[in-house]
């Protein structure tokens, strides 16, 4: 890695790999590494998190002269992590083969038993709550990419349909209508499965 002399802000550091230093690219990685990682994994599943981190940063590269330093560097690179992770969900979603029998030896659940079984003992009602996520990660799987990413940033980060439609390219509306779209869909997919 090349030392940065004197002011190392990441306004500085773009300047001078867009002025044909390449290697202080590595900087901002080497910063921001954790975060993306951090941002990527909340939405890829663990085998694709480090393919879509490589891929945000191959982007965030390409894209660099595009910046437009109106918002900082790290919201820039949050909304690329973002839709980088979106991008790979598309493609999971394309290829995707049968989602529940991976979650049981025989490939079938007895779901009503699992919610049914509640009781005061603390281990049964942790093996119901990891059943019921369990039973929500597998409905969310059944989402198209574009819902599921709504339901995730607006219904499981906290962030609002605006910061949803800046993380994600899309206008207000379209974030509304996917969160519409998937709320329906997770409600159906929840009544067929209990």
């Amino acid at each position: 890695m090349t030392d940065i002399p004197g002011d190392n802000s990441d306004t500085t550091i773009i300047d001078r790999v867009l002025g044909g230093d390449i290697n202080a690219f590595e900087h901002l990685v080497t910063k921001y590494r954790s975060h993306v990682f951090r941002t990527v994994g909340r939405h890829v599943p663990d085998g694709c998190v480090e393919e879509t981190a490589q891929d945000t940063f191959i982007r965030t590269y390409l894209g660099l002269s595009g910046f437009s330093r109106r918002s900082g560097f790290k919201q820039w690179l949050t909304a690329i992590a973002i839709r980088a992770s979106y991008d790979c969900l598309r493609r999971i979603y394309r290829s995707r083969e049968t989602l529940f029998t991976d979650l049981t030896r025989n490939g079938e659940i007895d779901y009503e038993h699992l919610i049914a079984d509640y009781s005061g003992n603390r281990h049964v009602e942790n093996r119901r709550t990891a059943a019921l996520k369990e039973l929500l990660e597998a409905a969310m799987a059944q989402l198209k990419p574009p819902e599921k990413m709504v339901m995730e940033l607006v219904y499981f980060e906290g962030f609002s349909h605006r910061e949803a439609a800046d993380l994600l390219g899309w206008s207000v509306a379209n974030v509304k209508i996917r969160s519409y779209r998937g709320r329906k869909k997770l409600n159906t997919i929840l009544k067929e499965i209990m």
